[in-house]
C-alpha cells in the first residue's frame, strides 16, 4: 500500500490513546489451509471515545481527497458526477478502475466506492432504509442457456421502465487473462438497448467463479441507478455459490435433457437456490421439463429451509418463445417483496458485506505471507522435501508458520 493508502487509514483508523489492544486467537481458513494466530481486535476502555472515534471515522472520510493530487481529484470527480448521472461510459471507467492491479489506481478506486457508497446511503435513508436495487445471482451448468434467458428477462424489465446492469463472469484465457466467452456479443439486442448495461468480467483465475471486485462493481451499477443487477456465473461447481454471498436473490438454471439431473447439479448449489428455473420448456422438451420440475420441487422439501419468509419454488420457461418468462419474474418480485417485509434482506446484505471483508482479510493475508521474506527462503527447500515424502504437509505449514511469526515478531 502506498503513502496515500497508509495516511488515508491513519485517518481514518486512528484510535483515541485510551484504546487497548489485547490479544485474541483467530482462526481464518485461507484458500490452501487454514492460519491460526494472535489477531488484534480493537476496544474502547471509555464508552464515550467510542461515538468521538465515529465522529473522527466520518471527518476523515469526508477529508481524505486532501491527498489526492490536482489531475487525480478532477478524475475522480468527473466518474462520480458521471456515475451518479448515469452516464454509461463513466460506470465503464469505474469498474475498470476497480478491477486495476495498480496499486495507486486501487487505492483510487476504494476513494471512489466510498463517495457512492454514501450517496447510496442518503437515498436509501429516504426510503425508509430498503435497498433501491434488487440483486440477483444466476448460474448453472454449460448449456442451460444462461445468456439467453438474461437477454429475454432483460428485454422484458427494460420495456416495463426498470434499468438492467448485467455483470456476466467469464472464464479467462490462460494467455491473455481476457474473457474467453464474450457474453456481451452473445446478447446482441439487449446490449444494445440504452437502459441495459453488461459488463462481461473475467474471472482471472478466481476460484468460485467470481472476481473479488464483482462485488464492487455492483455497488458502482447502483449508484449509477440500475435498479435491477443480474450476475451471471461460470457455470456450476463446488465453489461456484459465492455469487450468493452477494446478491439477494439466487437462482440456479438447469436444463431439462441432461441425463441424472439431480446427481450432475452439486447440493450445494440446490441448498442456496432461492428459485429453480427449467429452462428450454418448449416443443419435444415440454415433457421432460416437466418431469424435472416435478423432481427438484420434491427434492426441495427434503432441504432445510434459507429463509422463514419465503419457500424455494421450481418454474419452467422457455427462452425462444418466452412462454414462463413472465412468471419467472413475477416469483422474483414475490421474493423481493416477502424478504422486504421482513426485512431479512436487509439483514442478508449485512451478513454479505462481513463475508466479503473476511474473504478479502483472507486473501491479503495469504498473499502477504506468501511474499515474507523468511517464508521465501524457506519455501523452496521445504516444498521439495514434501513433494519427495520426506516430512508431512502438516509440519511443512508448521514450520513456515513459525519462521513467519518468529521473524514479524523479532523485526517488531
Amino acid at each position: 500500500m502506498g503513502r496515500f493508502g497508509l495516511s488515508l487509514l491513519c485517518r481514518i483508523y486512528s484510535l483515541p490513546s485510551s484504546f487497548t489492544v489485547p490479544k485474541v486467537t483467530r482462526t481464518c481458513c485461507l484458500h490452501q489451509g487454514v492460519f491460526t494466530g494472535s489477531l488484534p481486535i480493537y476496544q474502547s476502555t471509555n464508552q464515550g471515545h467510542s461515538s468521538q472515534h465515529r465522529r473522527g471515522v466520518n471527518t476523515a472520510i469526508g477529508h481524505h481527497v486532501q491527498d489526492l493530487s490536482g489531475p487525480e481529484q478532477r478524475l475522480l470527480n468527473k466518474l462520480y458526477e458521471g456515475l451518479i448521472g448515469g452516464q454509461r461510459a463513466s460506470l465503464a471507467e469505474s469498474i475498470t478502475l476497480v478491477e486495476t492491479q495498480h496499486p495507486r489506481k486501487k487505492e483510487l478506486a476504494q476513494v471512489l466506492l466510498q463517495r457512492v457508497l454514501a450517496n447510496r446511503r442518503e437515498q436509501e435513508g429516504g426510503n425508509g432504509g430498503k435497498p433501491l436495487a434488487f440483486r440477483v445471482g444466476l448460474s448453472g451448468p454449460p448449456g442451460a442457456g444462461k445468456s439467453s434467458f438474461i437477454e429475454v428477462v432483460g428485454k422484458m424489465l427494460t420495456g416495463r421502465g426498470h434499468k438492467v446492469a448485467v455483470l456476466a463472469v467469464d472464464p479467462s484465457s490462460c494467455t491473455t487473462g481476457g474473457s474467453l466467452m464474450g457474453d456481451k456479443t452473445r446478447m446482441t439486442e439487449l446490449s444494445r438497448d440504452m437502459n441495459a448495461f453488461i459488463r462481461p468480467s473475467p474471472t482471472s483465475g478466481t476460484l468460485g467463479g467470481v472476481t473479488r471486485t464483482t462485488n464492487e462493481a455492483i455497488v458502482l451499477c447502483e449508484g449509477a441507478g440500475y435498479d435491477i443487477v443480474l450476475v451471471e456465473t461460470v457455470g456450476v461447481g463446488q465453489s461456484e455459490f459465492a455469487v450468493a454471498d452477494m446478491v439477494d436473490m439466487f437462482v440456479l438454471l438447469i436444463p431439462p435433457a441432461g441425463g441424472d439431473e439431480l446427481q450432475g447439479i452439486k447440493r450445494g448449489i440446490i441448498e442456496r437456490a432461492d428459485l429453480v428455473v427449467v429452462t428450454k420448456s418448449d416443443g419435444d422438451l415440454v415433457v421432460p421439463a416437466r418431469r424435472i420440475q416435478a423432481e427438484y420441487t420434491s427434492a426441495l422439501k427434503l432441504l432445510r429451509r434459507q429463509s422463514k419468509s419465503w419457500n424455494p419454488k421450481v418454474v419452467r420457461a422457455s427462452s425462444h418463445t418466452s412462454d414462463g418468462i413472465p412468471e419467472v419474474w413475477a416469483k422474483m418480485e414475490l421474493y423481493r417483496d416477502a424478504m422486504l417485509a421482513s426485512s431479512e434482506l436487509q439483514r442478508r446484505r449485512m451478513a454479505q458485506q462481513k463475508v466479503w471483508m473476511w474473504s478479502l482479510i483472507q486473501e491479503s493475508v495469504l498473499c502477504h505471507f506468501q511474499n515474507h521474506p523468511s517464508v521465501r527462503e524457506a519455501l523452496p527447500h521445504l516444498e521439495e522435501r514434501v513433494t519427495k515424502g520426506v516430512i508431512s504437509p502438516g509440519l511443512a505449514a508448521d514450520l513456515l508458520l513459525k519462521a513467519f511469526t518468529s521473524s514479524s515478531s523479532s523485526s517488531s
